[in-house]
């Protein structure tokens, strides 16, 4: 992935749709290029509806009930860390992408398997036989958001894998500033950031239409996919499914139109 010098988003107004660690950093990574980040979360993370299903999952996954756990977002980090919960050294890990590996390792868990090409459920099933050595019947821990495409459970159900997959946590909207809102209708931002089909939705919906002036870059296809359903414009997508990546192409972007 090539790497820009210098300071290529000078003057840009950038809009990063989530907090916390993730948001911290990628407004960090935009100062650091001359931009302006405008941290707006647009999305938060509540509990699982099922808590007692969750807790009975993790409780099996800590006796070393699985032989494999699957990991696919960052924010599912969070629910294991907020639980405690315990992996046992005989349950190996598969994390969906290069973020969510990151978030296991600073939560002090391990990612034995992160795709090495596509950074999604669909990458991970492609290299699951060979990373598995082509084992048969494994037991297999599939937690996931509420919302989320069971395309890696049945994917490896399909395979002949015994999967449990369990609902870990639920995505609702954050209403953001009206300041926020007249900026970007206003166009006085000159990108959004759109990292997940459930913030492409808020951004649609609190902040849509988006002036055809400003950038929206997604971090990946499936994500660019999900806003085309939403009805939401996409200009540039992210080489990788990764945060880096996507800074990346709103430089390019922003170096093409300069």
């Amino acid at each position: 992935m090539p790497s820009h010098s210098g300071k290529p988003l000078a003057g840009w107004r950038v809009l990063v749709p989530r907090g916390g660690p993730w948001g911290d950093g990628v407004a960090g990574a935009l100062r650091a290029r001359g931009a302006t980040p405008i941290i707006a979360p647009l999305i938060n993370f509540a509990p699982t509806d099922d808590q007692p299903a969750l807790e009975a999952a993790l409780a099996k996954l800590a006796a070393g009930g699985f032989d494999w756990l699957t990991i696919t977002s960052a924010t599912t980090v969070d629910v294991l860390s907020s639980y405690h919960a315990v992996i046992p050294e005989t349950t190996r890990v598969a994390a969906v992408g290069e973020t969510t590996a990151a978030a296991l390792v600073a939560a002090g868990y391990q990612a034995d398997i992160v795709p090495s090409e596509d950074n999604s459920a669909k990458g991970l099933l492609e290299e699951w036989d060979a990373a598995t050595e082509g084992a048969k019947g494994l037991r297999v821990l599939a937690l996931r958001s509420a919302i989320a495409k069971q395309v890696l459970s049945i994917g490896l159900s399909d395979a002949g894998h015994t999967v449990e997959a369990v609902v870990a946590y639920r995505t609702v909207g954050v209403p953001v500033a009206q300041k926020v809102v007249d900026d970007v209708r206003g166009g006085r931002v000159h990108a959004v950031l759109v990292t997940s089909g459930s913030v492409a939705e808020q951004v649609q919906q609190q902040l849509g239409p988006i002036p055809e002036s400003i950038l929206v870059a997604a971090i990946g296809p499936q994500t660019r996919r999900d806003a085309a359903e939403l009805g939401l414009r996409v200009d540039v997508v992210a080489r990788e499914r990764s945060a880096e990546s996507l800074i990346e192409a709103v430089i390019d972007a922003a170096i093409a139109h300069a």
